[in-house]
């Protein structure tokens, strides 16, 4: 099995340390945070890592190499050169001759100790297209994006108004089967829309996660994780 890191973002709300740094490559408790990923990863006995880049692409290869010096092997996505920004779905079609037939993802700005050998011990069956993991709705995210039932996933009301009445926050973090995006065009995708589609169909199941995570998605939640233990 392969694992893909999504590392193409721009990292708006880190600006203006990501004018100059991808978001992935920011240092958090001493290395990149992409490194962290990497070494968990491999921990897990993930041997091959896909790295999707678009912005400031160029630095994430001279930085990382080929993954020889963690024991794993890199490969690159190259979005930098496309008309437009594919999205996080998008950027998994365009990726798809180097994925396997059921892969992991995860997104390069999260920071967390969750333990990736839990995906691979839980092999998706025939009505699944996905797991995903999933958290207690952080502040920045009160109203989270699915319920959650005995690992089945299931949309909540449109109409629900109360923050966290039923939902939890998908952690990006997921087991996915290849077979879902190659449908989809080459271009501009979002998951979401798609995680939306699949889990109304009943084809999502997922898992609670209470361990550390953070979206280092601002330059609090950066000083955050650079102050966090982990496991």
């Amino acid at each position: 099995m392969r694992a893909m890191i999504l590392a193409a973002g721009r990292g708006e709300r880190l600006r203006p340390l990501t004018d100059h740094t991808p978001k992935p490559l920011i240092p958090v408790q001493g290395k990149p945070l992409i490194v962290h990923h990497i070494e968990r990863l491999a921990a897990a006995g993930i041997t091959d890592i896909i790295i999707n880049l678009n912005h400031l692409a160029e630095q994430i290869p001279a930085a990382l190499g080929d993954g020889s010096r963690w024991h794993v092997r890199l490969h690159y996505s190259w979005e930098n050169h496309l008309p437009e920004a594919l999205e996080t779905a998008g950027g998994i079609r365009h990726a798809l001759p180097l994925l396997s037939s059921t892969f992991i993802l995860v997104n390069g700005d999260i920071f967390t100790d969750f333990p990736f050998a839990d995906l691979l011990s839980n092999p998706l069956n025939p009505a699944t297209d996905f797991h995903l993991v999933m958290v207690a709705n952080p502040e920045h995210h009160p109203k989270g994006d699915f319920s959650l039932n005995q690992q089945h996933l299931a949309l909540c009301p449109a109409n629900t108004q109360e923050a966290g009445t039923c939902r939890l926050t998908y952690a990006g973090i997921g087991l996915y089967k290849k077979s879902m995006f190659s449908g989809l065009p080459e271009g501009r995708c979002a998951l979401g829309t798609l995680l939306r589609e699949k889990i109304a169909a009943q084809r999502g199941q997922g898992q609670l996660f209470s361990g550390k995570w953070i979206d280092v998605g601002t330059q609090e939640r950066l000083e955050q994780a650079e102050h966090s233990n982990l496991r």
